[in-house]
């Protein structure tokens, strides 16, 4: 009988060691009651760094003494309050936050990244966290000011981010078009436009309405809704309007404690929460 009993506790505690194993597999990575944010801190309105707390920022963990403001930050603190974790935010370039989800090196990016379906292939969404539709921007004295459809830019000098839609699938599709070197930043299109680098540039309509907020003889040429808009099938358009928070691949247990807040915003929310990041980004970078 003490042989049997003992056979069976062995087998409990194998069973309950590769539960542990099995849950414990990818850790949420708020064990610690904290939530690690990435985000450039210079994609405004999205993100952006200023050098007080002013307007809610919170410090930047990497960069002592300057402090993440934004439409990003201002999402991470609701979801943070909601769950009861402190926030703690990370300065990281764009081409950076990717891997640093996959490694652990943060918990989640939160940095106006589109859903697309490669990057879904990396690392899991939470959200969407906001719904954007792509426009382009020009001068309001250009030539290209008074734009109807796409297929009034023709050659037109443009550029756009790099590794974004914009750039790889959007410019592409007007024709004559003389496609530029793709900006490194969101900082560093908008100021090809500024100082006339460029006619105009392609981007979502946040970052075009934060422009025109910090430079205010940008115009916006918004042709969604209409045939001579940029053209995709219904599940690229779906990926690329829809902005998602990263977190490393089978982190079910982050993810799911996301969703469970930002469903319950409404598209009404998250356009309110835009207008009031707007409102507060500096005038310039």
């Amino acid at each position: 009988m003490r042989r049997i009993v003992s056979l069976i506790l062995v087998a409990l505690l194998a069973v309950s060691l590769c539960a542990c194993s099995s849950s414990g597999s990818v850790p949420s990575g708020v064990e610690d009651g904290v939530l690690t944010v990435a985000m450039e801190c210079a994609y405004a309105p999205y993100n952006w760094t200023q050098s007080d707390d002013s307007n809610g920022a919170v410090p930047i963990s990497n960069v002592p003494g300057s402090f993440a403001n934004g439409y990003d930050v201002m999402i991470a603190k609701k979801l943070c309050e909601a769950n009861g974790w402190e926030l703690e935010v990370i300065q990281s370039d764009w081409d950076s936050l990717v891997p640093g989800v996959q490694t652990g090196t943060f918990d989640a990016v939160i940095a106006g990244q589109s859903m697309t379906a490669e990057r879904a292939e990396q690392v899991d969404f939470a959200g969407p966290y906001f719904y954007a539709t792509i426009v382009c921007l020009t001068k309001a004295d250009s030539a290209f000011a008074d734009a109807a459809s796409i297929a009034d830019l023709a050659g037109g000098k443009c550029t756009a981010q790099l590794a974004t839609i914009w750039y790889d699938q959007c410019l592409p599709q007007i024709e004559g078009a003389d496609i530029q070197t793709a900006a490194e930043t969101a900082p560093a299109m908008l100021m090809a436009l500024e100082t006339g680098m460029v006619d105009f540039v392609c981007t979502d309509m946040p970052t075009a309405q934060g422009a025109v907020a910090a430079y205010p003889g940008m115009k916006i040429l918004d042709f969604s809704g209409t045939d001579g808009d940029f053209q995709f099938s219904e599940e690229v358009r779906a990926e690329n309007v829809n902005i998602g928070i990263s977190v490393m691949k089978g982190n079910t247990v982050l993810k799911d404690a996301l969703d469970s807040v930002l469903s319950t915003m409404t598209v009404e929310d998250f356009n309110a929460l835009m207008a009031s990041a707007i409102d507060v980004q500096p005038l310039s970078e």
